[in-house]
């Protein structure tokens, strides 16, 4: 014989009930927002929240706005840049010929001890 309980496998407030068990929900605003793909993105807001000026496209990640005809633009994606980039920015050819010379030296006396 096979015992068994009687709420194996449900859980607590599982059930048909639904809303009425719940209660209300509050009351909601549905915005309308595009992306410059064209994709639309309608997230909810409580009717007495901010809405915001501008939503994440669900669809592509891009900034999207309530404007159709005008959606903002994608966001300038600057290039990864190595440390060695940032180096030249900060010192010029010269300088860095400079430093290099002065640490080939200092290697070549350390190794001619």
């Amino acid at each position: 014989m096979v015992g068994g309980n009687a709420i194996r496998g449900s859980r607590v407030g599982a059930g048909p009930m639904g809303e009425a068990e719940r209660g209300d929900s509050a009351p909601r605003r549905k915005v309308t927002y595009y992306c410059e793909h064209g994709h639309e993105s309608s997230p909810s807001f409580a009717a007495d929240a901010a809405i915001p000026e501008s939503w994440d496209c669900i669809r592509c990640g891009l900034p999207a706005s309530q404007d159709r005809e005008h959606p903002p633009a994608a966001p300038r994606i600057e290039p990864y840049k190595t440390h060695l980039a940032y180096v030249k920015e900060r010192r010029s050819d010269e300088d860095g010929a400079a430093i290099l010379e002065e640490a080939l030296q200092a290697l070549r006396k350390r190794r001619s001890l």
